[in-house]
Formats: structure tokens, sequence, C-alpha cells
């Protein structure tokens, strides 16, 4: 098969992959997804926009749109995994990636949604095998400061 005679099939071809995407891909709006996204942030954050998110929105609004549309949008919004699961996961991965700041945001979440102090403990001391004691070890101090935060704001937990 000659070039021009591949370049003459590309619109059908292109038409085969577009047909071929899941239907709820095609019909979904970057406005729903935004929606979608916001109502998760919302329903782990007590109902009020997540401050890093906002924060970014000024400076770099085309990552916090991504970040809202499809991170939490797309893929956090999915049925698979209830908030607490999906919580708990987000803290074992943060803490042994070692990005602490992220952790710290989930652990949160997690705190807003049932998981108790003692549960992310656990996910801590279980982040030492994977991820090494040093990460572990810095995870567990943020969520320390974190604990701390929250009995000043709200009372023993």
């Amino acid at each position: 098969m000659g070039f021009r005679s591949l370049m003459s099939r590309l619109p059908f071809a292109m038409t085969l992959l577009l047909v071929g995407l899941p239907l709820a891909a095609q019909s979904q709006t970057t406005d729903e997804r935004l929606r979608r996204g916001d109502a998760v942030v919302r329903s782990l954050n007590n109902d009020v926009p997540q401050p890093t998110l906002e924060r970014m929105r000024q400076e770099f609004p085309f990552l916090a749109e991504a970040t809202q549309a499809y991170a939490l949008g797309d893929v956090w919004s999915r049925p698979g995994l209830d908030n607490r699961t999906r919580q708990l996961a987000a803290v074992a991965v943060f803490a042994a990636m070692g990005e602490t700041a992220f952790m710290r945001i989930h652990a949160g979440y997690a705190l807003n949604v049932g998981v108790s102090e003692a549960e992310l403990k656990e996910i801590i001391y279980m982040a030492t095998v994977p991820a090494g004691f040093p990460r572990a070890i810095a995870a567990s101090q943020v969520l320390a400061e974190l604990f701390a935060a929250r009995r000043a704001t709200f009372g023993a937990q």
C-alpha cells in the first residue's frame, strides 16, 4: 500500500478510532468533569474547596483544571472504591513516594471520611517495608503535625 493510498484512508481510520471510544468519554464535557471533580473535593473536604487547588488555579489554571477534571472528575470519582479505601491508598502511596505534602492533604481527607489516627499510623508502619524508614519517618512527622493541628481545632479525636 502506497503513501497516498494510506493517507486517503486516514479520515476513515480516525472515524473508527473515535467511534471505538466509550460513549461516556465522548459525551462528557469539560464542565461536567469539572463539576464532578469539585463534588469529589467537597465530599472529602467538609464541603469547602481544596486550598492547594485554589492557589494553583491562580498561577497555573490549566494544571488546576486538568487536576480537577481528570484526576478528580474522571479517576477519583470512579465507582470501584469507596472514599475511605481511596484515601487510605492515597496516603500509603504518597508516603511511600516521599510526597508528604500530598500525603498530609489526603490524610486530612481520610480523617474527614472516618479513618482513625490509629489506622493512618498503621499505613505509615506498612510504608517502612516497600519505601524504607526515612520516608516512613518523614511521613510520621507530618502526620503527627496534622493530628496536633486537628486536635487543637476539633478537640480530641
